[in-house]
């Protein structure tokens, strides 16, 4: 019971023994009960800590979230223009293998119209 600052004459006072052991039990409770609040603080702080911390981690997924989006939508142009590079290549290569064809086709004809007038010169000396 807490002391009002009045007695209770019908109490009987206590011994000295006995009201130093009730002070005593007194500072353990209050004691205790500080503990009990410093460590109800700490709690308090590492939860506010806590909370902070997720949301960073959530503010850090969101923009790698969003990063992981632009990098997904730039390879995919990146892959499309790759794609237009090695069709034109292949169209090209192909125009190029006629190109040859057609110069090898050339080449062996010059040169059979260089042997028919070699030939004709020939028969004229």
């Amino acid at each position: 019971m807490p002391f009002d600052g009045e007695t209770d004459d019908a109490a009987p006072e206590p011994t000295t023994a006995a009201a130093l052991n009730e002070w005593r039990e007194a500072e353990r409770a209050v004691a205790i009960a500080r503990r009990g609040r410093l460590a109800a603080q700490a709690a308090m702080d590492a939860a506010d800590r806590a909370i902070e911390a997720a949301q960073r981690t959530a503010d850090a997924a969101k923009s790698a979230l969003e990063s992981a989006t632009l990098a997904e939508t730039s390879a995919a142009e990146t892959a499309a223009a790759a794609r237009v590079v090695v069709q034109t290549t292949r169209d090209d290569f192909a125009v190029s293998e006629d190109d040859v064809a057609q110069a090898d086709i050339a080449e062996v004809e010059a040169h059979l119209r260089y042997r028919r007038a070699v030939d004709r010169a020939e028969a004229k000396h």
